[in-house]
C-alpha cells in the first residue's frame, strides 16, 4: 500500500501490540513512538519525505499487558500532515504581590518582615540648655525683713530704681507716718495704739502691693517683723499680698546696727536699748529657712546684688516658707 507524500511513515508490527485484523497500523497508532524506529521489512519501496518528530515529553510508554489506549483519529490522505505542537515548559506557579501604589517604590524586605521606606535621617537635637531667670526682669513681690538701722529703706529704694520693669518701693514706716491726729509713736512705748497703727498700716501696704501686682508693676516692701510673732508678722503680710511674696531678711552685726541708728532722726531713731533688743529677737530667723544676708561690709549696690542672686535662685525653685 502506498502513501501520499508528505504522510508520516507508520510504525511497524511489535509483538504483543498487534493491532486488530483488517486495520492499518497507522491508523492505531498514528504519531511516533517515543523509542527509535527499526528497520523497514523487506520489499517496503515508500520513502519518508521528511524526518519523523520526536515524541512528546509527556507521552506515557505503552506497558505489556495493559489496556489499549484510544488512539487520535487517522490523517487524511492526500493531506498533508500537521506536526505535534512544540513541548512548552510547565508554567510557573503563580505569585501573589501586594499592589504598588503608581509613582512609588516598593518596600526594601528582609526576609519576610516587610521594611518601611527609607529616608534621611537628621542628626539628634540637643535640648537647650535651661536659662537662668532673670530677677530684674519678672514682676516680683519681695518684703525685705531686718531691725531698724540695716539698710532695708536704702537697699530697697536702690533695688527699684535699678530694675528694667517698673517696680515700686512701699515703706511701711511712710504709710504709717500718714497719720497726723492720733499719730502712735513707739518710741513713746509700744502699746495697743501702735499695735493697731501697725496692722492697718501693713493693710493698706498689702492692698497697695495687690494693685501694683495686678497692673505688672513689681513690689518691695521693708518692715521690722520677728520669727517669734509668724501670725501678725510674715503671716499677715501673706495674708496681704498673697502666698507669692519672697521675703528675704537684711542682718548685719550688732555694732553696725548702732553705728547705722546714730545716723537717724525723728521718730525713726531709737535708743541703744530698743535697737540691741530688736536686733536680738531678730537673731531667730537664722533658724527660720528664709534668705539671710549679712551686709555688715556690703554697700547698697553690693547688697542690691546679692538680693537678685537669692530672688534668682527663689524663681527658680520656689522655697517652702
Amino acid at each position: 500500500m502506498q502513501h501520499a507524500v508528505g504522510s508520516p511513515l507508520p510504525p511497524p508490527h511489535q509483538s504483543g501490540h498487534g493491532p486488530i485484523a483488517g486495520r492499518s497500523p497507522a491508523a492505531h497508532h498514528p504519531g511516533p513512538q517515543a523509542q527509535p524506529a527499526p528497520a523497514p521489512p523487506p520489499g517496503f519501496t515508500g520513502a519518508p519525505s521528511g524526518p519523523v518528530p520526536p515524541a512528546p515529553p509527556h507521552a506515557p510508554a505503552p506497558q505489556h499487558g495493559g489496556p489499549p489506549q484510544a488512539p487520535p483519529p487517522a490523517p487524511q490522505h492526500g493531506a498533508p500532515a500537521q506536526p505535534p505542537a512544540p513541548a512548552q515548559p510547565p508554567a510557573p506557579a503563580p505569585q501573589h504581590h501586594a499592589p504598588v501604589p503608581q509613582g512609588s517604590r516598593p518596600p526594601e524586605t528582609t526576609g519576610h518582615l516587610p521594611l518601611p521606606p527609607g529616608g534621611p535621617v537628621g542628626m539628634p537635637s540637643v535640648p537647650p540648655a535651661p536659662v537662668a531667670p532673670d530677677p530684674t526682669t519678672t514682676t516680683l513681690a519681695v518684703l525685705l525683713i531686718g531691725p531698724a538701722g540695716a539698710g532695708k529703706t536704702s537697699v530697697a529704694k536702690y533695688w527699684a530704681d535699678h530694675r528694667r520693669v517698673p517696680t515700686a518701693h512701699i515703706s511701711l514706716d511712710d504709710v504709717r507716718e500718714w497719720v497726723r491726729s492720733g499719730f502712735a509713736d513707739p518710741q513713746r512705748g509700744w502699746n495697743d495704739h501702735s499695735e493697731a497703727q501697725y496692722r492697718l498700716a501693713r493693710r493698706t501696704c498689702g492692698f497697695a502691693a495687690r494693685n501694683f501686682l495686678a497692673n505688672g508693676i513689681s513690689c518691695i516692701l521693708d518692715d521690722a517683723i520677728f520669727p517669734d510673732r509668724p501670725a501678725v508678722g510674715l503671716g499677715g503680710w501673706k495674708r496681704h499680698v498673697g502666698p507669692g511674696l519672697l521675703p528675704v531678711v537684711l542682718l548685719p552685726g550688732l555694732e553696725v546696727v548702732l553705728e547705722r541708728n546714730a545716723e537717724r532722726s525723728g521718730n525713726r531713731r531709737l535708743t541703744d536699748e530698743e535697737v540691741a533688743r530688736i536686733h536680738g529677737r531678730m537673731a531667730g530667723w537664722y533658724g527660720s529657712g528664709l534668705p539671710i544676708i549679712d551686709n555688715s561690709h556690703l554697700d547698697v549696690p553690693a547688697t542690691a546684688q546679692v538680693l537678685d542672686d537669692i530672688l534668682a535662685r527663689a524663681i527658680a525653685s520656689p522655697p517652702k516658707w
